[in-house]
């Protein structure tokens, strides 16, 4: 299928969430990806670091292999050994303590609103993010997500959120208040424009 039939059909059939570069993506390969009219382009996304130690790196594609043949996808009403074995590693390697799995950063995100609320004092409900965030596309993570054009035919947003200047201590300091669960700040805003977040 050439690239603009592909573009076209996408027209036709899938809802226009996302503002696409005009290229087909056929095949990645390291950290390059390569387009259905055979250009190379670097992957400076890495899709938004699922790739994050390239395409197709061959113990990764070997692991999926293994996997696929034995199980693909089981819900979290059963037990998973290889669940059970990347949350020892987390736990080994990272912070201690226990995981919570999801499949996307958004889930990760209302994951994180939900456990601020639950195990801040109680009354504790708002929440304080950064103007030009992205923290995803569900109903709660576009609220978070400090930009208008995200919030554009979904009025009324969610209560409890607001926003301060990215990097503006002395705005985060006037915008807390007793009833203040928790302030999400991305480290580097993607969205953003790659914006850094000082010490």
């Amino acid at each position: 299928m050439k690239t603009q039939e592909t573009i076209d059909q996408f027209g036709k059939y899938v809802i226009a969430n996302y503002g696409r570069l005009p290229k087909v993506i056929v095949k990645g390969q390291g950290c390059y990806l390569y387009d259905a009219d055979g250009q190379e382009i670097l992957d400076m996304f890495p899709g938004w670091a699922v790739s994050g130690i390239g395409h197709c790196h061959p113990k990764v594609v070997e692991a999926v292999r293994k996997q696929v043949g034995e199980l693909i996808h089981i819900d979290n009403t059963f037990y998973s050994e290889p669940q059970g074995q990347l949350a020892q590693m987390l736990s080994e390697r990272a912070f201690g303590g226990k995981t919570f799995f999801c499949n996307s950063g958004a889930e990760a995100n209302e994951g994180a609103l939900k456990l601020a609320r639950l195990h801040t004092e109680k009354g504790k409900y708002k929440f304080i993010t950064a103007q030009g965030s992205f923290h995803g596309r569900t109903f709660a993570t576009v609220t978070a997500t400090a930009q208008p054009k995200y919030h554009e035919g979904f009025m009324p947003m969610l209560p409890g959120f607001s926003y301060v200047p990215f990097n503006d201590v002395n705005a985060l300091k006037a915008a807390f208040d007793d009833e203040v669960a928790a302030v999400m700040v991305e480290p580097i805003q993607g969205e953003g424009g790659i914006n850094e977040a000082t010490p």
